[in-house]
Order: structure tokens, then C-alpha cells, then sequence
């Protein structure tokens, strides 16, 4: 019944569709948190990048007090040793290499992190549609049921009514 109400609206059934009506006979619960499967299937690189891309994309990295105080240590050395041969004069090209190399290297291992977020968002997108369509269709099952308790009880009242009308009449008639 519930295949062919999705039939008509939708003209074939998916995949998912199939999955949702199979859970529904079965009486299965959807409700899973799907980040444990996708977490269960990650290697120990894609593990190492997502962990690294969290620190080197957070304030935690920016702020980091051994980052900050190895600039600071860098440009003091290199501005009070001006008189002094300083192995990294003011423009500070070095430094400045240094931290477009660690850009470099981080931005890689924070877009295959972003990847995988995508994937995860999109398996969580799924799983939402099966969740809500299940939703959808146990609401309409209940409204079905609902609206045949009503013509049951429609049908009682008016067969209560027949009957009260049979009494009233009987009793006028005395």
C-alpha cells in the first residue's frame, strides 16, 4: 500500500524509498548516529589529517604561545642584531617562507579534511531523508487509521441515532 501511494507520487521507488518501506514492515528503528559507521571506516591518515586539520584551523594554532613566541624571538633577533650580521634581515624573507610553507603543507590536509566533511554531511543527508520519510509515512498510516475510526464511529452514531429516533417515536406513539 505504502509502495504505491510512494509510486504515484514520485513515479518509481529509489533505492532509499525501498529501504524506508523494508524498515517500516519490519518495524526497525532508523534512529543510529551514521558518524560511527563513517568513523569505523577512516584510515589512520585520513584520522591523522582530520586531527591536524582541527588544530591547524582552529585559534588554538594562531594563538599557540610557542608559535607566537617563535616569530617574536625571530624578527627581535633579527631586528636587534642589525648591527650584527643578522641571518634573516627586516622583510624577514625567511620567515616568511617558513610560514608559506607551513600554509602550503596545511592547506592540503584541511581540504581532504573538508572533503570527508562533505561525505559525512551528505551521508547525514541521506540518513535524514530516510528518517523523515519514515516520518511520513507512519504519519499517514496513523491518519488512515484515524479517519477509520471516524467512519466507524460515524456509522455507530448514526445507528445510535436510528435507535434514538425508534424510541422517540415509540414513545410519541403511546
Amino acid at each position: 500500500m505504502l509502495e504505491s501511494l510512494l509510486e504515484e507520487e514520485k513515479g518509481e521507488l529509489t533505492e532509499l524509498a525501498k529501504e524506508v518501506i523494508e524498515g517500516l514492515r519490519k518495524h526497525e528503528i532508523l534512529s543510529a548516529n551514521p558518524d560511527i559507521k563513517f568513523n569505523k571506516n577512516l584510515t589512520l591518515g585520513q584520522r591523522l589529517a582530520d586531527n591536524i586539520a582541527e588544530f591547524g584551523g582552529s585559534w588554538k594554532f594562531i594563538i599557540i604561545i610557542i608559535f607566537a613566541i617563535f616569530i617574536f624571538a625571530w624578527m627581535t633577533i633579527n631586528v636587534v642584531a642589525v648591527f650584527a650580521k643578522p641571518f634573516d634581515p627586516y622583510p624577514f624573507i625567511l620567515l616568511n617562507l617558513e610560514l608559506s610553507t607551513l600554509a602550503a603543507l596545511q592547506a592540503p590536509v584541511i581540504m581532504m579534511n573538508q572533503n570527508r566533511q562533505e561525505e559525512r554531511d551528505r551521508q547525514q543527508a541521506i540518513y535524514d531523508y530516510k528518517v523523515n520519510l519514515k516520518a511520513e509515512l507512519e504519519i499517514r498510516q496513523l491518519h488512515q487509521k484515524v479517519d477509520h475510526l471516524l467512519s466507524k464511529q460515524w456509522e455507530r452514531l448514526v445507528e445510535i441515532q436510528e435507535i434514538q429516533m425508534e424510541l422517540i417515536n415509540k414513545l410519541r406513539g403511546r
